[in-house]
């Protein structure tokens, strides 16, 4: 349907004569309303026959808030009079929406009308204008928009109100845009959004996600502002109705004192709020807040933020940081109770300020601090708790100070205080680094009895006090409670099992050990394959050892010298040495050089088989290749030139090992002490056999026959010494 249908033929044969009526004076300032300069943003139409039943918006709000605008008027000679701030302020306002309104339609009139004149338009245009400014005048814009359907006007058409009702939405929304966006422009400008933007620039933050930052931290402030205004005229409107209720109320007890005659005299009536029954019930999210147990979980979370929320310690200055400085100073042989007392007294120190100075000690002099945190646990300021106790002994525990350790776990019993799982953890590690293996298990049994759960870190810890206290079943037995809990070992725990087995050449214990590295995800290693084979090698087991090898260079590891000293070792047990000299030749032509344990393991060997040339060579071997030969080496000479009656050489190693005879084993004595009753030197026997006492070793019974025969006078044949 054409705009042109939008007119009854009334109008037009009204605007076809001339407008002989004098214009209002209300709408002599918008005669020209269509000049203005406000840049406005137009909506494209494609066709007047989608207005039919428009998709209506709902009206929004007028505001009285003032818009910068720019609008030519003619001069009107009878508006001498100035009006007010207010009222300037509402008609700049309604001269903007007019202003719009006008531009708008006319655009639409001239898209409708193109065969019309300027001056037919502009008729057109002031009749829509005045049946406007007619219904502001009766009860303002809302009401014109709220009632345009209810009551058409008689000179326009159904679907032309349609159209100005819809004009006068879409004009009220551009201005409350163009409202927001210099509320916008002067939020972003304040000094809250500017300094949130400098701090944000501070720490890091650039570019486009600044700017959102930006826009965003203004809107809320507009956000908030609007909030708060809004408030503000509910209290006004609550205020002005308030006012309004007791000027009836004082009228009303006027016009009752008037009339004395007619009053009957009634008791005042009170008026108060209903009694309320029950209790109050607040829900957010579901969640029923009112029950009493929330109030709990509050003054919970209020407690637990004493802890977690950080302090600052009081400011030392005066006399106090004197004796701060002084207590810094002190050296580990003072006694530093007096000072610590007249620093008590001087700052009245909470827990804070102890933590304090127990870091600045523990900065500058740690054996202080281990003195003074001792006699700080006896302060009642410092609030002592378990963890206090812990911390101490497993401080200690780390320096290998065990009796220190021991005082303070001494004192958190006195104090009433029982051992928790991490304490009693830090105690079995303490005595299983220390060798200390019945406290280690005291330390452990107890964690158990206690209730608690042994950690991996207990059990790795039990598990090695055992391996080094030479009990590598007790070990394994703790690894399979390890498994039994879903607690998986590490390769080390393994690893240590296994080297304990091999060592004392427990075969089915080492086997036992790699088949479960297996099942629990841990491939083959040059570590674990030389240990298997170092276990049959003790055993008494070359055939296994060298199926063991084999398997290793199978799988993929290249035998190192460690390897193959250990597999030479095995063939050493059973005096094999055509098989031990084709090995070394067959790894030989694979590019393996011998290194120190082989050549070790050679000159044992050919020690023993008295092939005194044949060692000195391989000596010279490792000579060549700058390493100092190993303590072992030295045992195997002495014996090697005793047995051979090299005098004076076998006494150069005699006083090499006797300087190192802490090294030696109860093994290595005995070898010492039969190669010098052999070699006929009886005197110094029975001298390193009483050193070999002082060490703690009990000879075996065929030296102690040795000795007996040798102190009889029945001597084996000696060897000429040379």
């Amino acid at each position: 349907m054409k705009l042109k249908l939008f007119f009854s033929k009334q109008t037009i044969n009204r605007l076809s004569r001339p407008n002989r009526r004098s214009p209002s004076p209300f709408l002599s300032s918008y005669r020209n309303a269509s000049t203005i300069s406000t840049p406005i943003s137009l909506q494209h139409f494609h066709g007047f026959s989608s207005l039919r039943n428009p998709k209506f918006p709902i009206p929004i709000s007028f505001s009285k808030r003032f818009i910068h605008f720019i609008q030519e008027t003619k001069p009107d000679d009878s508006d001498g009079d100035s009006e007010s701030d207010s009222n300037d302020s509402e008609d700049g306002t309604m001269s903007e929406f007019l202003s719009r309104f006008v531009w708008i339609m006319r655009g639409k009139l001239s898209e409708a009308y193109m065969d019309c004149d300027k001056q037919t338009l502009n008729g057109m245009l002031l009749i829509i204008v005045e049946k406007v400014v007619s219904e502001m005048e009766k009860g303002g814009l809302e009401r014109m928009l709220g009632a345009a359907m209810a009551t058409p006007s008689h000179d326009f058409s159904e679907d032309l109100w349609k159209t100005v009702w819809e004009v006068s939405n879409s004009v009220l929304d551009d201005m409350n845009k163009a409202r927001k966006k210099e509320e916008m422009k002067r939020f972003l400008q304040s000094e809250e959004v500017k300094e949130m933007s400098r701090f944000a620039g501070e720490v890091g933050i650039r570019g486009d996600m600044l700017r959102e930052l930006r826009f965003k931290w203004a809107r809320d402030k507009m956000e908030e502002s609007e909030f708060y205004q809004s408030l503000e005229l509910l209290r006004e409107e609550a205020r002005a109705q308030e006012e309004e209720e007791a000027n009836k109320a004082e009228n009303l007890s006027e016009e009752i004192a008037g009339d004395e005659s007619d009053v009957v005299e009634e008791k005042p009536k009170v008026v108060a709020l209903p009694q309320r029954r029950g209790k109050i019930k607040y829900k957010i999210y579901g969640l029923d807040l009112s029950d009493p147990k929330w109030g709990e979980v509050a003054d919970k979370i209020h407690e637990a933020e004493k802890f977690s929320w950080p302090q600052e310690p009081k400011p030392i200055s005066g006399k106090c940081k004197v004796v701060t400085e002084s207590i810094l100073s002190l050296k580990e042989e003072d006694d530093p109770s007096p000072l610590l007392a007249k620093w008590m007294e001087l700052l009245q120190p909470s827990r804070i300020d102890w933590l304090n100075l127990l870091d600045r000690l523990k900065d500058c002099n740690m054996s202080l601090y281990y003195k003074v945190a001792e006699l700080v646990l006896s302060k009642e300021s410092f609030e002592t708790n378990i963890r206090d106790y812990s911390k101490l002994i497993d401080a200690h525990a780390k320096e290998n100070c065990l009796e220190d350790a021991e005082r303070i776990l001494k004192k958190m019993t006195e104090k009433g205080i029982q051992p928790d799982i991490l304490t009693s953890t830090v105690l079995v590690q303490m005595y299983s680094k220390s060798g200390n293996l019945d406290r280690a298990k005291e330390a452990f049994e107890s964690l158990r009895s206690q209730g608690f759960k042994p950690d991996t870190s207990a059990y790795n810890s039990m598990i090695m006090a055992y391996v080094n206290a030479g009990q590598p079943k007790l070990g394994e037995s703790l690894m399979r409670e390890m498994e039994a809990r879903d607690i998986k070992p590490t390769k080390d725990i393994y690893l240590a099992l296994l080297r304990s087995f091999s060592q004392r050449g427990h075969v089915d214990g080492a086997q036992r050990i790699a088949t479960t590295m297996q099942f629990a995800g841990f491939e083959p290693s040059l570590e674990s394959c030389t240990l298997l084979v170092e276990a049959y090698g003790q055993a008494g087991d070359p055939d296994q050892a060298r199926s063991n090898f084999d398997y290793m260079m199978k799988v993929g590891h290249r035998p190192d010298d460690r390897c193959t000293a250990s597999m030479i070792a095995a063939y050493e047990k059973k005096n094999l040495l055509d098989k031990a000299l084709n090995l070394l030749l067959q790894l030989g032509k694979d590019g393996f050089e011998p290194g120190v344990a082989t050549y070790t393991v050679l000159v044992d060997w050919l020690g023993k088989l008295q092939l005194v040339d044949e060692a000195e060579q391989i000596l010279g071997k490792i000579a060549e290749k700058g390493e100092v030969p190993p303590f072992k080496v030295q045992i195997s000479l002495c014996e090697m030139y005793l047995k051979a009656g090299v005098e004076k050489k076998a006494r150069q190693a005699l006083g090499i090992v006797e300087a190192k005879k802490d090294q030696l084993g109860a093994d290595e004595f005995e070898r010492i002490i039969n190669g010098l009753i052999a070699g006929g030197l009886v005197k110094d026997a029975r001298r390193v056999h009483q050193l070999m006492e002082a060490q703690g070793f009990t000879a075996s019974e065929p030296l102690k026959f040795a000795l007996m025969a040798s102190q009889k006078g029945i001597h084996r044949p000696r060897p000429a010494m040379r």
